[in-house]
């Protein structure tokens, strides 16, 4: 039994659509579990949606809903013929259920409301996978994930629970997934990336990009004999070609060096899918969805190759703070302790730090909500300063890198290094 997870670009027009049902029936009979990620672009367009929900911009909101809606209804139109096609009743129940939750008054819990409208993007993209298929011949049930990623109720980051999660993958999925027809049941289950749900019945997600986790947290449970990501990239590079001219395919690396490069931030991987993987050596493939041929990238416990070419991450939107003591003391272990307290509590996370005596240096992705709030907590008790709209140049193996061609145009403000791994926080330079 295999798991396949198609992002959104596999999905983003109807030929790609259609490309996933080909590649699905290259499988014939073999047991799939299909993960899916929203359309192309949709998961920003409803981040969008949800700011202006929030800020009670009615107009735009109201505007920017009628252009997911036709967008969605355009990609059906192109896929199913008739007028009468059921999918049109179906993603119309979809986009009311929206349409009437965003009338409705805001309420306070960002997060909350986050993980309501956001999880929109992933229902209707297997709503409409799900009856293209059908109409290919291929026979497939569709289930949804809150009923089997079980989480807490930690908003837009939920933390899974394993021993039930697993225990609603195998009740739900496994009769579906028994070698052949299964007395005419499907042995394709498709299900969405992204989403969970509360033992209460609350929608949760599980961190941007998490449709990759939810590929993983399913293979783990099944115990799948691999997990195969479908991307449009030849499979994991050394780099991400939108910024670099040349790249590397990296054909085979350790489940370690991958939970690095996830970590640093390789955007090809989600960083918490990785470990399910590893605590059951199950293998986990990045093939290409425009080359179904091509062998791609193999991670799985095959450490031999790791070191052999540089890899370079870049993450861009980063904020650097500094935090000092308001008194005459250092930076010392109570200090820390309510600094990482107030990460934590608005779920930051630390891509960088570094201390001195006096100072403690931190680098995290900019956040529109969690950013102010962090620094108007950390303001309480420490002088902060900060810098944002900055770039954080991991360099994987930097021995064999040349790193002056990447600090071209930019001014350093933090380095660190280790034995294998070169980390800097740059700014553009202003030009004249």
């Amino acid at each position: 039994m295999r798991v396949f997870k198609f992002g959104g670009a596999s999905v983003k027009d109807p030929n790609s659509v259609k490309n996933v049902g080909k590649i699905i029936k290259q499988y014939g009979d073999e047991p799939l579990v299909v993960v899916l990620s929203a359309m192309a672009k949709t998961t920003n367009a409803l981040e969008k949606l949800t700011a202006f929900f929030m800020e009670g911009r009615k107009e735009e909101m109201y505007a920017l809903f009628d252009q997911i809606k036709a967008f969605h209804f355009n990609i059906a139109r192109e896929l199913f013929e008739y007028p009468s096609h059921p999918v049109f009743d179906i993603l119309e129940q979809s986009f009311y259920h929206l349409y009437y939750y965003i009338r409705e008054e805001a309420g306070t819990n960002y997060n909350y409301e986050y993980d309501r409208i956001v999880s929109t993007g992933e229902r209707v993209s297997t709503q409409i996978v799900n009856q293209h298929l059908k109409d290919c011949g291929i026979s497939n049930q569709l289930f949804p994930a809150q009923k089997l990623v079980i989480t807490d109720a930690h908003f837009r980051d939920a933390r899974v629970d394993w021993i039930l999660t697993s225990r609603a993958i195998n009740e739900n999925l496994s009769p579906y997934l028994k070698p052949g027809k299964n007395n005419g049941k499907p042995s394709v289950v498709l299900t969405q990336g992204f989403i969970g749900g509360t033992r209460q019945g609350f929608t949760t997600t599980l961190g941007r990009e998490g449709s990759d986790y939810t590929a993983a947290i399913i293979a783990y449970s099944l115990m799948a004999e691999e997990l195969v990501i479908w991307k449009d990239v030849p499979g994991l590079l050394n780099a991400d070609p939108k910024f670099f001219e040349k790249t590397l395919l990296l054909p085979n690396i350790s489940y370690q060096e991958a939970i690095e490069l996830a970590y640093y931030g390789a955007t090809v991987i989600h960083p918490k899918t990785l470990k399910p993987l590893l605590n059951k050596n199950i293998p986990l493939k990045v093939k290409s969805f425009s080359n179904p041929a091509a062998p791609g990238t193999l991670i799985n416990d095959n450490f031999k190759n790791d070191d052999l070419v540089p890899s370079y991450i870049y993450k861009f939107n980063q904020v650097l703070i500094s935090i000092f003591p308001k008194d005459f003391s250092f930076i010392a272990e109570e200090n820390l302790s309510r600094i990482f307290s107030d990460f934590a509590s608005h779920g930051v996370k630390i891509n960088l730090m570094q201390n001195s005596a006096i100072s403690f240096s931190v680098c995290f992705d900019h956040d529109r909500v969690k950013t102010p709030a962090l620094i108007r907590d950390l303001e309480k008790n420490f002088n902060v300063k900060y810098n944002h709209d900055l770039r954080l140049i991991t360099v994987r193996h930097y021995q064999k890198a040349e790193v002056d061609y990447l600090l071209k145009g930019k001014k350093v403000m933090l380095e660190q290094k280790n034995r294998t791994t070169l980390q800097l926080v740059v700014k553009e330079r202003p030009t004249t």
